[in-house]
């Protein structure tokens, strides 16, 4: 594995929880790609006059140990393996002392930055991406989804789906100019970003009443593990609603299923599964739910959905 990033936890990369964002572990691996694509034999992949690009079409986040303040991290990266017109590319954080903080397994797509069409890679690039092919460590593997599990085809998401099953609509907006990348597309980063910011519309109550059940310990949350499909990439005014439906239960951990859709098509713009907790903000833990309070959950986020 080669070197990518190296910097820093800062104040205002932390949220309510007091550690860092889940959209700022995307900024930097977004950032650590970048990088990656100069030791790739694309250099000009992350530039505005780039004839292609990389992008994100499935991804597996594992968060691991919590980065705060002050704490520094170095990314590390290696090739997983090479399609015709694709490549897995693994990333982790790891805090000074070692620690892993966080793994990236990201299935990429090189494509034209106008249509955002697939075509192969070069002789050059195929050559340079076989020559950083590594094994992630063992630690990093993923816990709670398998990566190559087949999900839903983009077909079959439709906005219709989640709005005649009742999913609740957690999150809404329009994507401002601020939010793009390079190529004029909204940034991954942010897409989870809105994900993440969306989730208290549905839970900040009820993890507050098993917050008060547990003691009235102060109540947080965190994501043990994410995956993300991105379908199609919404452009600066573009519109989008967030859905949500329960995947799973289980006594310190719950699954939510995210539709991120385009209301004016109803096409998916992205699709998401995570494992979250409820947090014990000074125990840094996770807070045991009691069984009365997982059949509230079932009410509040109805299934239904999937990725």
């Amino acid at each position: 594995m080669i070197t990518l990033w190296r910097g820093s936890c800062n104040q205002w990369d932390c949220d309510e929880m007091g550690h860092m964002n889940v959209r700022l572990y995307v900024e930097k691996q977004v950032e650590g790609l970048a990088a990656f694509t100069h030791a790739l034999d694309m250099p000009l992949a992350f530039q505005e006059s780039a004839p292609s690009t990389l992008v994100p079409v499935d991804q597996h986040v594992r968060f691991i140990r919590e980065v705060l303040p002050g704490r520094p991290i170095s990314m590390d990266g290696c090739i997983v393996s090479v399609g015709e017109s694709d490549a897995v590319i693994y990333q982790e954080l790891r805090h000074s002392d070692g620690a892993l903080s966080a793994a990236f397994l990201t299935r990429v797509a090189h494509v034209d930055t106008k249509a955002r069409e697939r075509f192969a890679w070069s002789t050059r690039a195929r050559a340079a991406l076989e020559a950083h092919i590594d094994t992630p460590p063992a630690e990093a593997a993923p816990r709670s989804f398998d990566p190559n599990a087949p999900a839903l085809a983009t077909t079959d998401i439709n906005i219709a789906t989640a709005r005649d099953l009742g999913i609740p609509m957690i999150g809404k907006g329009a994507v401002p100019q601020h939010h793009l990348d390079v190529h004029g597309c909204m940034s991954p980063a942010w897409i989870i970003g809105r994900i993440s910011d969306s989730v208290p519309n549905l839970l900040y109550d009820w993890r507050k009443r098993v917050a008060d059940a547990a003691g009235g310990v102060r109540m947080g949350a965190a994501v043990l593990e994410n995956r993300l499909r991105y379908h199609r990439w919404p452009k600066a005014g573009d519109l989008y609603e967030i859905h949500t439906s329960l995947g799973s239960t289980a006594e310190k951990t719950h699954s939510l299923v995210h539709w991120v859709m385009d209301p004016v098509t109803g096409l998916p713009w992205a699709t998401s599964q995570v494992v979250a907790i409820t947090l014990d903000l000074d125990a840094r833990k996770a807070i045991a739910t009691p069984p009365a309070m997982l059949e509230d959950l079932e009410r509040i986020a109805p299934r239904g959905l999937s990725l």
